[in-house]
Formats: structure tokens, C-alpha cells, sequence
């Protein structure tokens, strides 16, 4: 009985994902929420079910302690360095990293020191608002985390973020437009043209279409090959290490990796990465937010985390777009780049689009291309200046 769970709740967690992308593509609404959102709460659900499951706990535990260390990786091969706009992406990279530690702190002075594990959740947060869910997730991993305060704080960030785009991409732009003293129109040149078109039918394609063919498998296995070598280059960094830092150099040592794989002619031309590790990403959030007792959950708990997020996101917007005008970097620039640390670079080209100022996506991209490479060192740096304080 035992083996059976197993097989049915292994095969949940990583069939659902895939149904979901499904439902997103074809519904507007779920499209809207995102396949993370609606994934957190199917787990969430399965997680709080007055049922007794075999092996639950079990399958819970490899899940999620194996589908981060082969993600990082993967989602890295695909980053791309470009000198184009170098100036501007320094300042705005400068600027998002320092805005956020800024607003982390503060958030963390007023907040979230009243939470369990707080100066953990600060690390967390500073990563994933300069990187992604990738680096949230590889964080966790580290410090590990209690399940029910990392689900809900990556449930209250979804709805925060949320906000935050929708405040950004309607009438955010234009306030810092006028504040900057810009129109932000600009004429582009053919190659940013074609670039922004590539972008924005990336981001309309489905990723996973032709997987199955022999082409597709012979990229995944290729993908799944040199994840692996990394994956054992990190494990054996770790050995002149104490155990309790396994897990801290592993994580580190496994990013650094990811990204100096990248800079290899062969790695890069491996187009699927990003996705198939955003895919071990999603059935990690299934996986995860399963684990989630919400009985055990406080209410005044959640109340400071709500803030601490809130102050975070907003606060570091509010800082990032002082710093840019400081280092005159324009309005729009700082907006993509701030879509691109908060929400992470696949949000860029829409965001791109909104601004009808094309000359922004390489700015964006690059910023959250570092946000990736960088995340998970400077959220272990925050989570130990954190817990200083």
C-alpha cells in the first residue's frame, strides 16, 4: 500500500504542474494568476485534507530536497551577459540590490523580527526580490525553513507582487515619467526591434512544445547530463566543510557553477533549460505548499509577515526610483529593471510593451540575469546581517 502511495502521490506532483501550464494557456483568468499561484494553492489543499496518506511525508521530502539542487543549475545555463547598455545596467543593478537591502532592514526592524525565523524570511526575500522563486526556493533550502512560513510567504508575495505590477503597469510609469521630467518615447533600431519580437514570441510560446520529439530528448538529455556533473562538482566542494555548512556551500558553490556554465559556447545553445528547471520549480511549489499545517499557523504571524513583504516591495520600488534619479538612469529603465528584480526577467518584455520604449529590454534582462547569478549569495548575506541586528 505504501509503494502504491508513493507511485500516485510522486505522479501528482509532477503530472499537476504540467496541467496547470495547460489551463493557464487556455483560460485568461488562471493565465492571469499564474501557474505558481494556482499550484500553491492545489498543494495547500492536498497538504490540509483530513487524510491519513502512506508515504506522504516521504515523497514530500524528496520532492523538494532534489528538485532545487538540479533547478538552480539549469535555470542558469540560460543566462546571457551582454555589454549592450552596460552603464545603465550597472547603476540599475547597483541601485535594485541596495534598495532592497534597505527595505529588507527596515521591514525586518519594524516587522519581521516578530516573526519565527525572521532574519531567515529576510534572506529569503532578499533573494527572491533580486533573483526569482529560484532563488526563494534555494534559500529555504539552506536555512531550512518551517514549511507553513515560507508557504505562506510566498503566497502573500504572489498577491503583493501582484499588486505591485498592476500599480506599476498602470499608472506607476507615468508618475515616475512626470517625476524624471520624460516622455519616454524613443526610436529604435532595427536590431532592438527584431529583439523585442523574439522577446515578446518567447514569452507567447509554449516552452515545452516539442519536448517528446527525438530532438527534444536528445536536448534533455543533454540538459540532465551536464546539470548532473555540476550537481557533483558542488557536492564534492563541500567536503573540507562541517556538515552544518553542507547545505550553505552546496547551494553556493552550485550557483557560481550554474553561471560559469553558461559562459560555455555548447551550454548555451541548450535552449530548454530555463524551463525544464522552471518546471522542477513548479512540482517544488506543489510539493512544498503541501507540507503547509495551517492549524498551526498564527494570525498575528501572518499580519507581520503581510508587512514585511509589503514594505519590501513597495519600499524598495520607492528607493530604487530615488537612486536611479540620482544616478540618472531614466524612468523607464528603472521601471523595467525594478519589474525585473521584483517579478523576475519574464515579466520584462510585457513590461516593455507597456512602456512602448523597446530600448528598456536589455536593461531589464540584464538586471535580472544578475538578480539570478547573485540572489542566493546576497540572501545568505542579508539573512546573517539579520540576525545581527
Amino acid at each position: 500500500m505504501t509503494t502504491l502511495s508513493y507511485v500516485v502521490l510522486g505522479t501528482i506532483f509532477c503530472v499537476t504542474p504540467a496541467g496547470v501550464i495547460w489551463l493557464c494557456r487556455r483560460f485568461p483568468l488562471l493565465d492571469k494568476l499564474g501557474p505558481m499561484m494556482v499550484l500553491y494553492a492545489i498543494g495547500i489543499v492536498i497538504g490540509n485534507l483530513p487524510l491519513d496518506i502512506p508515504g506522504m511525508a516521504t515523497v514530500q521530502e524528496i520532492a523538494t530536497s532534489v528538485t532545487i539542487p538540479l533547478a538552480i543549475p539549469m535555470m542558469l545555463f540560460s543566462c546571457r551577459f551582454t555589454r549592450s547598455d552596460a552603464g545603465t545596467q550597472l547603476k540599475t543593478i547597483i541601485s535594485g540590490f541596495l534598495s532592497v537591502a534597505i527595505a529588507v532592514v527596515v521591514g525586518y526592524v519594524l516587522y519581521g523580527q516578530h516573526i519565527p525565523q525572521g532574519d531567515k524570511i529576510g534572506g529569503i526575500m532578499s533573494g527572491m526580490y533580486t533573483g526569482g522563486m529560484l532563488n526563494a526556493a534555494a534559500i529555504q533550502a539552506i536555512f531550512q525553513v518551517e514549511e507553513q512560513s515560507y508557504v505562506m510567504m510566498c503566497s502573500y508575495d504572489i498577491v503583493i507582487s501582484f499588486l505591485y505590477l498592476i500599480f506599476l503597469v498602470s499608472v506607476g510609469y507615468k508618475i515616475f515619467r512626470r517625476l524624471y521630467g520624460e516622455s519616454g518615447t524613443k526610436e529604435l533600431t532595427a536590431s532592438e526591434q527584431a529583439e523585442l519580437d523574439r522577446q515578446l514570441a518567447e514569452a507567447k510560446r509554449n516552452p515545452y512544445a516539442g519536448l517528446w520529439s527525438r530532438e527534444g530528448l536528445r536536448e534533455l538529455g543533454k540538459i540532465v547530463g551536464v546539470t548532473i556533473v555540476v550537481v557533483a562538482l558542488s557536492a564534492l566542494a563541500t567536503l573540507p566543510f562541517a556538515d552544518e555548512w553542507f547545505m550553505v556551500i552546496f547551494i553556493l558553490v552550485l550557483s557560481t557553477l550554474g553561471v560559469a556554465s553558461s559562459f560555455i559556447g555548447r551550454v548555451q545553445r541548450l535552449e530548454r533549460s530555463f524551463d525544464i528547471g522552471m518546471y522542477l520549480i513548479y512540482i517544488f511549489s506543489i510539493a512544498m505548499a503541501s507540507m503547509a499545517d495551517f492549524s498551526e499557523l498564527k494570525l498575528a504571524d501572518g499580519l507581520n509577515q503581510i508587512m514585511f513583504l509589503t514594505i519590501t516591495v513597495f519600499g524598495s520600488l520607492l528607493l530604487h526610483a530615488v537612486f536611479c534619479r540620482f544616478m540618472r538612469v531614466d524612468a523607464d529603465s528603472m521601471s523595467v529593471s525594478s519589474v525585473s528584480f521584483i517579478n523576475s526577467p519574464p515579466f520584462v518584455p510585457m513590461m516593455v510593451a507597456v512602456l512602448q520604449n523597446k530600448k528598456t529590454l536589455i536593461v531589464g534582462l540584464g538586471a535580472g540575469i544578475v538578480g539570478y547569478a547573485l540572489g542566493n549569495h546576497f540572501g545568505v548575506l542579508m539573512a546573517s546581517l539579520l540576525e545581527r541586528l
